[in-house]
């Protein structure tokens, strides 16, 4: 052909292709030229627009091929059920709180603080001296930097009455998060098929780390004032578990802190069972009208063992947090630990401890208390005022969350649809329940980003209501 048009050429070259085995190489550019009567580039245009089209491909140095075409097939795994049978354990989808928000809408699910609590400057600048220091190239010691293990040590040391021993570094194991801390409690001092008791409601996160982890989860009733010492007693002797699980101070999702008097009766339960009480600090750093008084402070024979992140107060990007833990037990945990993860990051354990031993870090910690204090009222003001058919018996003295009880035969799914149709996000309460629910509720979280749409929020969240019973 003697026709100049790269159309030409790309129609002439598609049928040469449509009959050529796929990798089979196409003329050179000279011979192409000589045989179109075509000038070189309009030649190169015929070729990538047959590169655009996925016909062929260029190999720099080799030449210009026809291109393997690929045909889509549905993928077979059914092999896979074969080999790996039924599950051991529920398959738990994502919880809600991990959920991304769109920007336009009012996010009152997630379970971190907004980016505007959090002490920014602090964490980049320590992340900048972290990344200049030895931390950012060398393995740290399998429990945990000594002097990051010493600040675990030191703060809890603090609140120790006298009379009591104070935990030592060497009790600290420095933990890539308190959420792999759980599973490696409930599989190193539980085990499969074990019981585990687990405050009701309680953290969504700690019910998933004991399902994978084997373990039998025992519900125990919890209120405002913590779980009755008289009911956890029952389910001790019921069941003969060793562990139980719990958040004194500001649970999630309810946010009730055990009253001072009802730390020694739980206590003595555990002691009398030989038991260990998990206890999960997780919101140390959220105290609004009170402040947290660790369980484990009262504790000096290991009956405690206790959990403090700093994720959430810190930054979600400097995953650290650590376990509290004396005998045997300690020994257990660091060995499920070291065969899970190792070691933690040496370079976030430098910058966590850089954070919390600035002098910032406790002003950033008072003004913290005001700002959640001030967001938790305006959220339990439009609450009350705008969604009236809900309960809020709680107004907790510290954390993240409201734990709202809506009327009975409220469809929660439904609940949650609609208000996400209307622009705002919600959790359920079903998730943070170990056994079936007491009832339908939300949980709302004050901490959450733009607090001036929280009005709107629950004017939203009481008109779906009215409309969806």
């Amino acid at each position: 052909m003697n026709d100049s048009s790269s159309s030409r050429i790309v129609d002439d070259l598609r049928v040469w292709i449509g009959t050529a085995a796929p990798g089979a190489r196409l003329p050179a550019t000279r011979a192409l030229v000589a045989r179109y009567q075509a000038s070189p580039v309009t030649v190169q245009l015929a070729l990538r627009t047959l590169i655009g089209q996925g016909l062929i491909e260029s190999r720099p140095g080799a030449g210009t091929f026809v291109r393997a075409v690929r045909t889509a097939r549905p993928a077979d795994y059914g092999w896979q059920t074969a080999a790996l049978r039924a599950p051991r354990n529920r398959i738990t989808p994502v919880s809600t709180a991990l959920r991304d928000a769109p920007p336009d809408v009012i996010a009152l699910h997630s379970g971190y603080p907004d980016r505007e609590l959090l002490p920014e400057r602090l964490v980049r600048a320590a992340l900048t001296r972290a990344a200049r220091s030895a931390a950012a190239v060398s393995r740290p010691p399998v429990a945990g930097l000594p002097e990051l293990q010493s600040w675990f040590a030191r703060e809890l040391a603090e609140v120790t009455p006298a009379g009591s021993t104070a935990p030592l570094p060497s009790d600290v194991i420095v933990l890539p998060g308190s959420q792999s801390g759980l599973s490696s409690i409930f599989r190193a001092l539980a085990g499969p098929g074990q019981p585990v008791l687990l405050e009701s409601p309680t953290y969504w996160g700690a019910i998933l780390a004991a399902e994978q982890a084997g373990v039998r989860v025992v519900p125990v009733p919890s209120g405002p004032a913590g779980p009755d010492p008289d009911e956890l007693a029952r389910a001790f002797a019921e069941t003969s578990a060793r562990l139980f699980y719990a958040q004194p101070n500001y649970a999630n999702p309810t946010g009730a802190q055990w009253p001072a008097d009802r730390h020694d009766p739980v206590l003595d339960v555990v002691r009398a069972h030989g038991a260990f009480l998990i206890e999960d600090d997780w919101a140390h750093d959220f105290g609004i009208t009170g402040s947290p008084t660790p369980v484990a402070a009262r504790d000096d024979a290991g009956h405690v063992v206790h959990l403090r992140s700093l994720t959430k107060s810190v930054s979600p990007a400097i995953r650290v947090a650590a376990v509290i833990a004396r005998g045997p037990a300690r020994d257990r945990i660091l060995a499920d630990r070291g065969a899970e993860s190792m070691y933690v990051s040496g370079l976030l354990q430098a910058a966590a401890l850089d954070i919390v031993t600035q002098p910032a870090w406790q002003t950033h910690l008072r003004g913290l208390r005001h700002h959640l204090g001030a967001r938790r009222d305006l959220l339990v003001t439009a609450v009350r005022e705008h969604v009236a058919e809900a309960s809020l018996d709680h107004v907790p003295a510290g954390g993240l969350n409201l734990w709202l009880r809506l009327p009975d035969g409220t469809d929660l799914d439904r609940l949650a649809r609609d208000c996400e149709s209307a622009g705002l996000l919600v959790a359920t309460g079903d998730e943070w329940f170990p056994a079936e629910p007491t009832g339908p509720f939300v949980r709302l979280n004050y901490a959450g980003p733009n607090p001036a749409a929280f009005p709107e929020a629950a004017r939203i969240l009481g008109r779906v209501l009215r409309g969806g019973r």
